[in-house]
């Protein structure tokens, strides 16, 4: 069994991402985080793919020593060893690559996995991004964890100087109501809770499933209809683009056969990590093409 390390206290100002507690303590969201490392991590292991992007993004990709499966970029990320996905992980194999830090994912990974990796002793740094401002906070949150805060700040005031810049731009443009599939069968989508969604707020749209409880709910195409889309986006890894639009321009249903479609790059919009960038660029854009179509005579 790894021994519990000596305590120091890395106080971060986090509000939406906080590190589950030691076991047999009372669960709670605190700005604070209590991350109990005697020095910076030297062997991070990741649990989700968009954890290893934040990693390398921050500066400490050489301290990775396992990742999640699907984990692909960077290139770099591909020869390292894999310790499972969302469904499991390989506790025996975590245990073998000695980490002095675990970076998790709430909604993603499976909560007995982490309660076991805790309970055997190892730090685990447990995040929930929903919102493009937690990018920055995860960026810098890593860094000081890894001893890479420079690099990590770096990256994290470059990300925001983006998202501003997109912020201004787009501020102000007519809505567009938006339906955004990230599967289709059975047909999925994302609630207001999601960063998909923050996503199509910056570019001036309106989702129109933001109210749903669930952060990614199941939908019926008449629940499609009702809403009322003025664009469609998205699309899974299971469909290239131009699946994607023919499957909505060939629609069975009439109501939804005119509503112009446009395929985001999922690894582009649903990993919470500064590609996402690319992301909303590409929903400013479509959802301009849209505007601009509908002004026309």
């Amino acid at each position: 069994m790894v021994s519990r390390p000596a305590r120091i206290v890395l106080l971060l100002c986090w509000s939406t991402l906080p590190i589950l507690p030691s076991p047999g303590a009372t669960p709670r969201d605190d700005p604070r985080i209590d991350v109990r490392l005697i020095a910076s991590a030297r062997r991070i292991v990741t649990l989700a793919p968009h954890l290893t992007e934040i990693v390398f993004a921050a500066g400490a990709g050489e301290r990775l020593v396992g990742i999640a499966r699907f984990s692909d970029f960077p290139p770099e990320a591909r020869t390292l060893p894999q310790i499972g996905d969302a469904s499991r992980v390989d506790l025996e194999r975590i245990q073998f690559l000695r980490p002095d830090l675990i970076l998790a994912w709430r909604s993603g990974n499976q909560a007995g996995d982490i309660a076991r990796l805790e309970k055997l002793g190892h730090p685990v740094f447990t995040t929930e991004p929903r919102r493009l401002e937690d990018i920055p906070r995860l960026l810098r949150a890593v860094g000081r964890l890894a001893g890479s805060a420079d690099a990590a700040g770096r990256a994290a005031l470059a990300f925001e100087a983006e998202i501003a810049a997109l912020r201004e731009r787009y501020a102000g443009r007519t809505p567009v109501r938006v339906f955004y599939e990230i599967w289709h069968r059975p047909l999925l989508t994302v609630s207001g809770e999601h960063m998909i969604s923050d996503v199509i707020a910056l570019c001036g749209g309106v989702n129109v499933f933001a109210g749903v409880p669930v952060l990614t709910p199941s939908v019926s195409l008449e629940s499609v209809v009702a809403a009322r889309p003025q664009a469609i986006l998205g699309g899974s890894s299971s469909a290239t683009r131009g699946q994607f639009v023919a499957q909505w321009r060939g629609h069975a249903v009439a109501a939804l056969r005119g509503v112009p479609a446009f395929h985001i790059a999922p690894d582009e919009i649903q990993r919470a990590t500064p590609r996402i960038l690319a992301g909303a660029r590409a929903i400013c854009r479509h959802l301009d093409e849209v505007r601009t179509k509908r002004e026309e005579p």
